[in-house]
């Protein structure tokens, strides 16, 4: 541990952007802000009942499958040393996605198969319209300029938001839902995938993160085959989460003048909720408006944080 810190910090130091901050940056205290876990949303707990578990059952089969496996608490540190994070960062999104989401398979190995049967002929669209397509309209010109995949991805998200969402355009009535929902889960919605229970559009938005510092290639969303086998597979799937957790720790130091590094249960958070930038953006409002003086931790983070001596314990 004491050799991989330096690496950590060097790691950090490269992957944060060029541009610097006036604002002091203050670390946020270890643990939860509130003393009891926020409300489960009802999805989860009814996901949960229908499959006759329970949330402390499927903790106990995740942690089971990473203190059982060294291979994979192996490939979390390397993916972690590389972005510049504490490994207990990704442990904890992986946890809290297997507690409230998806069960954990029982072995690493189960992962790899079941990504190598995300195979064949599909793409993103909605109503027979392609991506590709849909990308053209002139609503999204405004993104063209856009360096980089998580700027384009992130503008192109937004233009959705204020321009298609719940309204009708050009003849086609778009659902008041999720960009990611509408057009990029061509088999039913509410998708996440794989280990680190990514979805299709924030891959898109990370692809060149995880280009620049793990050497992966880069996504297309006219590829839909090669996306899904980049968040089935686990070894990619852990550079996405990496790479999530990054870009969450610098949006709150960038815009937040706030440093979450130290707390799992924040980056957890994040991890489930996304739009670091925006909420960072939000928190610093408030903050400023001496209406919150720390970010809280939501029922999926509180977890992370209330069972952080039992996870660290893992690695």
């Amino acid at each position: 541990m004491r050799q991989l810190f330096p690496v950590l910090a060097l790691a950090a130091a490269l992957f944060v952007q060029s541009q610097t901050t006036a604002l002091a940056i203050d670390v946020v205290p270890a643990g939860n802000r509130n003393a009891e876990q926020p409300a489960i949303p009802g999805a989860s707990i009814r996901r949960t009942k229908g499959n006759k578990s329970s949330f402390e059952a499927k903790y106990q089969k995740v942690h089971d499958l990473l203190a059982g496996d060294r291979q994979l608490t192996s490939k979390i540190k390397a993916a972690a040393g590389k972005y510049g994070i504490d490994p207990i960062h990704i442990v904890g999104a992986i946890v809290g996605e297997h507690t409230y989401n998806v069960d954990a398979y029982d072995r690493l190995q189960s992962y790899y198969v079941k990504a190598a049967s995300y195979t064949g002929n599909f793409r993103f669209a909605y109503d027979g319209e392609a991506i590709d397509d849909f990308l053209k309209r002139p609503q999204f010109a405004e993104c063209e300029g856009k360096k980089g995949s998580y700027a384009l991805w992130t503008c192109r998200e937004n233009v959705w938001n204020r321009s298609f969402s719940g309204k009708t355009v050009g003849g086609t009535s778009f659902p008041r839902n999720r960009f990611s929902a509408v057009f990029f889960q061509p088999f039913y919605a509410g998708q996440t995938f794989g280990l680190g229970q990514i979805n299709p559009l924030t891959a898109l938005t990370l692809t060149d993160d995880v280009a620049r510092f793990s050497g992966y290639k880069k996504l297309d969303e006219n590829d839909a085959a090669g996306v899904y086998q980049a968040i089935m597979d686990p070894d990619i799937s852990l550079a996405y989460m990496a790479a999530a957790i990054r870009r969450s720790i610098d949006a709150y130091k960038k815009i937040a003048g706030v440093d979450i590094s130290r707390n799992p249960g924040l980056t957890a958070t994040l991890y489930n909720i996304g739009t670091p930038d925006a909420r960072a953006a939000a928190f610093a409002a408030r903050r400023a408006a001496g209406e919150a003086t720390w970010p809280e931790e939501n029922y999926y983070g509180w977890l992370i944080n209330d069972k952080l001596d039992d996870l660290r314990s893992l690695l």
